[in-house]
């Protein structure tokens, strides 16, 4: 059985919240839009089937890590670049040289405490974390440790099923 990697993804609550994400139709849609070689790399080459993912709404006045979800499909061609009435076109990239990529993901559960950007600058664990270092990277990597120690500020206890709450 593969590794289970662990990421954090960032979206505004205006464009796309964990609400939405919870709304879709088996509460998965597409990742979209990412326009950034780093974050793309990481969804090309990186971001696994049944990978975990921190949803962490961003922008807004007190960020936080608010649920997680899961990877249901790994890295694919964003076909939003290729579409010219959408707002992530991008008319380098085409289906037979595609540079953008995108994932499928599945709300799995609300933390149930937020834990925000400012709670996690004062655990030591958590100083090498990216969010924290790489702040504006709409897609990092999260060690195994540090996706313990937000699990537990978020009120999830590691003995839990898969360290999920009984996911």
């Amino acid at each position: 059985m593969a590794q289970t990697n662990y990421w954090l993804f960032k979206s505004e609550p205006s464009s796309f919240s964990l609400d939405d994400l919870k709304s879709r139709p088996g509460a998965t849609e597409h990742w979209d839009g990412v326009r950034n070689f780093q974050a793309r790399n990481f969804l090309r080459d990186e971001v696994k089937l049944g990978d975990l993912v921190l949803f962490y709404h961003s922008n807004i006045a007190e960020p936080a890590i608010v649920g997680i979800a899961e990877v249901v499909k790994a890295g694919y061609p964003d076909f939003t670049a290729f579409d010219p009435q959408s707002a992530h076109f991008d008319p380098r990239s085409s289906p037979e040289q595609p540079t953008w990529y995108m994932v499928d993901v599945r709300f799995l559960r609300e933390l149930p405490r937020p834990v925000t950007l400012s709670e996690l600058k004062g655990i030591p664990v958590l100083a090498g974390m990216a969010l924290l270092n790489r702040s504006r990277l709409s897609i990092q990597p999260v060690r195994a440790e540090e996706w313990s120690e937000i699990m537990r500020l978020g009120g999830i206890s590691p003995f839990e099923k898969g360290g999920l709450g009984g996911i």
